[in-house]
């Protein structure tokens, strides 16, 4: 059963983020000035799970005006064909390239094998699916490439509201943000270069939300920067 909780940006006003616990990853409903953006979709077995979820902020799933998606995995898009969505699928063009089936994950990769495994459990949502590349600007939100998890990880961050939607280019421990490890990642050297570069572009956020763990509610962007300069 998922959870949702609302995110404040500070102690006095509400983010309009809301964390959607869908208890092995998390998926994002944000308020960007009446547009309401689901991040992330959970696995297939999630759907009902989200649409539970969005139903607890007072909405229904039918009111998403658009998805943002960090990155082609199973537990990311695995529910987008399942949740009766009327909206456009915003996601990196490399990833973007595999979840309408135009492009295999490459098999030689460690990461790409397991994603070719998984991706007999996908079914690609009949919805617009618009690439994103760097620099797109999509309603408030900024979209930075980030390739290292998958090759078309896209990080979206905004600053009104306060946020930045990491996927899985780190995850959260105990309060800290680690990069994505290898067992999980395409190129973990390339993960650490997108991480570096994320940090030196993006505006300064408060909410720091990644795909697996807790997110992060006040001086996310700090928390982002002590990942990228630890040895």
């Amino acid at each position: 059963m998922a959870t949702t909780t609302r995110l404040h940006a500070d102690s006095d006003a509400d983010s309009g983020i809301w964390w959607l616990d869908l208890g092995g990853v998390n998926a994002y409903l944000a308020d960007d000035h009446g547009d309401l953006v689901l991040v992330d979709a959970g696995t297939p077995r999630d759907a009902g799970d989200v649409r539970d979820a969005v139903r607890e902020t007072g909405h229904r799933v039918a009111d998403v005006d658009r998805v943002l998606v960090t990155h082609y995995d199973l537990d990311h898009v695995g529910a987008l064909s399942k949740l009766d969505l009327d909206a456009p699928v915003y996601v990196g063009r490399a990833d973007a390239e595999v979840l309408v089936g135009r492009r295999k994950p490459d098999w030689r990769n460690r990461k790409g094998l397991l994603q070719r495994v998984s991706d007999l459990f996908v079914s690609a949502p009949d919805l617009p699916i618009r690439p994103v590349e760097d620099g797109d600007r999509i309603g408030s939100f900024t979209a930075y490439h980030t390739p290292g998890h998958s090759p078309g990880h896209t990080v979206y961050v905004a600053e009104d509201p306060s946020v930045a939607f990491l996927g899985d280019l780190v995850r959260e421990s105990d309060g800290r943000l680690e990069p994505s490890p290898w067992a999980m990642s395409y190129d973990t050297d390339e993960v650490g270069r997108s991480l570096r570069r994320l940090v030196r572009e993006a505006p300064d956020f408060e909410v720091a939300a990644m795909g697996h763990g807790t997110p992060i509610m006040r001086h996310g962007s700090d928390r982002l920067r002590e990942a990228a300069n630890r040895p």
